[in-house]
């Protein structure tokens, strides 16, 4: 990444489990103790913060579709959530997220609703200056679509796997991404 390359970029869109949070293999998070901050998020977001005009977390949790939660679980892991991340000086400006079992939701991600819903929220979004930070297939699909810079955080896939070809940047986690982001500037 170059600082004349990421200059443009003022929109910032972040998966949650797996980015923000450690993903429950097999599982959802379905309330407070459930959900753990990745080692150095809540630094990573600070950072980000001070970087972007807007944050947003788009999200697919099936978990309620399913019934193994209900939204007002996921409101209140939400709210934990933001509470943790305003304390710790970051901002969100809104959780998008999408509760339906169906891949062919308009919603749910790699479908792009959700950054629809964003736009009516926020008109001044411009897909173009907008990065799409996830840890899997359907985020960086979700951000290829609508023309974002796509990054992929973790290891969910091994060396040489077919989505290393379509993403911009690849880092361990958040944190590494927001730490070379403000080297840059």
């Amino acid at each position: 990444m170059d600082k004349l390359n990421l200059d443009k970029y003022k929109y910032l869109f972040l998966d949650r489990d797996g980015v923000i949070n450690v993903e429950r293999p097999s599982d959802y998070v379905k309330n407070i103790p459930e959900f753990v901050f990745i080692d150095k998020t809540l630094q990573a977001i600070r950072m980000l913060s001070s970087r972007f005009e807007r944050i947003f977390i788009v999200t697919n949790q099936r978990g309620v579709g399913r019934g193994r939660m209900s939204v007002s679980d996921l409101e209140e892991v939400h709210s934990y959530m933001l509470s943790q991340i305003e304390t710790s000086g970051g901002h969100i400006d809104r959780i998008y997220y999408c509760t339906d079992l169906t891949s062919d939701s308009i919603n749910r991600k790699p479908n792009v609703g959700m950054a629809f819903k964003a736009l009516a929220d926020f008109p001044e979004i411009e897909f173009e200056k907008s990065i799409m930070v996830g840890n899997s297939i359907s985020d960086i699909e979700f951000g290829n679509k609508l023309g974002m810079y796509t990054i992929l955080v973790g290891d969910k896939y091994p060396e040489g796997h077919k989505i290393y070809e379509n993403i911009n940047a690849h880092y361990k986690n958040l944190y590494k991404f927001a730490d070379s982001l403000l080297k840059i500037f």
